[in-house]
């Protein structure tokens, strides 16, 4: 893959799939959030940054890990765009070992996190709704309202006392990453560091390629399905079923020959803007249609058998559907169309 000018080549791709395929061959158990999150510092200090000239070795890894679990790659992603963050920020990571990150940046009815100078540090006071493993990080990324209209983003440390986290985990009741469980957190007066001038988060380009590298971790999902239904325990495929299975190559072609021509793109440095996030609302919906198609293809070959008798499968299923629906659907397409209506990349074609 061409790098980005002054990209330097390492062995970074040869390390981290060393990493990735040692944790996997030594048993990573599923809902083991403590060695995901150790796995996910481990990676941090070696997978590269989007953009660096080795995004496709960055994303390589976190469908790896989709393949394997979505629940240890649902941990490890937001650690590594945390990180990815905090340096396009130019801002220092805490110098201690074993420091976990998240990106707390959604938003509820009725909540609100707010962010005020008090002298020369600023402060956060409120309430941030869906805050993934929340009890389980020593740090986030969070955004807070400087103003009515801007939100900042700021660096949090979660072990303050003034941060409460960990309440309401009796509400998450999902079939799928049941142990990934989002929940509010309550700040009341903590101090945090501010990442980027308010409303930089959104701005950035960073921001696009980092919802690409989600879109990673869903095709990962989309191939570990996609394997158990190459593998029919001990009956050979019929004729249906290898219609199926060609429909699951279809969709899995497309959704990584998107990816890899983001990666591309990304590395040579020559989408900013709108164009970056039109570049990755059109990844998104292509991996996402092509992980909806996997899904039905494998429930309509497999039947019921496997859902009801296989925990790992079962399994599987809700983390994809469940975590699919951190896509938008239809307003992202319509957002895409708006984009396309003038510029769409196959005008020139």
């Amino acid at each position: 893959m061409p790098a980005r000018p002054g990209a330097r080549p390492d062995d970074r791709d040869d390390r981290s799939r060393e990493l990735v395929t040692g944790a996997l061959a030594g048993g990573t158990k599923r809902g083991d959030l403590a060695g995901h999150l150790e796995l996910a510092a481990e990676l941090g200090a070696i997978l590269p940054r989007p953009a660096s000239g080795a995004t496709a070795t960055l994303w390589a890894a976190l469908a790896t890990l989709g393949a394997h679990d979505l629940q240890l790659a649902r941990a490890v992603e937001p650690h590594l765009d945390a990180l990815a963050i905090l340096d396009e920020a130019g801002v220092a990571t805490p110098a201690e070992p074993g420091a976990t990150w998240g990106v707390f940046a959604a938003e509820g009815p009725g909540v609100r996190l707010t962010a005020r100078q008090d002298g020369e540090r600023w402060v956060l006071q409120g309430t941030k709704p869906w805050c993934s493993l929340a009890s389980h990080l020593s740090h986030a990324l969070v955004t807070a309202w400087v103003d009515d209209r801007t939100r900042g983003l700021f660096a949090l440390d979660l072990r303050d006392p003034a941060v409460r986290t960990g309440e309401h985990a009796e509400r998450w009741v999902p079939r799928g990453l049941p142990d990934v469980v989002s929940t509010p957190i309550e700040v009341d007066g903590a101090p945090a560091t501010p990442v980027g001038a308010p409303g930089w988060y959104l701005e950035r380009d960073g921001f696009a390629w980092g919802g690409i590298g989600v879109a990673a971790v869903w095709y990962g999902g989309a191939v570990g399905l996609a394997r158990r239904l190459a593998q029919p325990a001990g009956r050979e495929l019929d004729q249906v079923a290898h219609l199926h299975l060609g429909a699951v190559d279809q969709h899995l072609t497309a959704a990584r020959a998107a990816l890899a021509e983001a990666a591309t793109v990304v590395d040579h440095g020559t989408v900013h803007g709108p164009a970056a996030a039109a570049l990755a609302t059109r990844v998104r919906s292509v991996v996402v249609a092509a992980a909806e198609g996997v899904l039905g293809a494998c429930e309509h070959a497999l039947g019921p058998g496997p859902q009801v008798g296989e925990a790992s499968y079962a399994a599987a299923l809700a983390d994809l559907r469940l975590y699919l629906r951190q896509h938008h659907a239809e307003r992202d397409l319509a957002a895409l169309g708006r984009h396309a209506e003038q510029e769409g990349p196959w005008w020139t074609a």
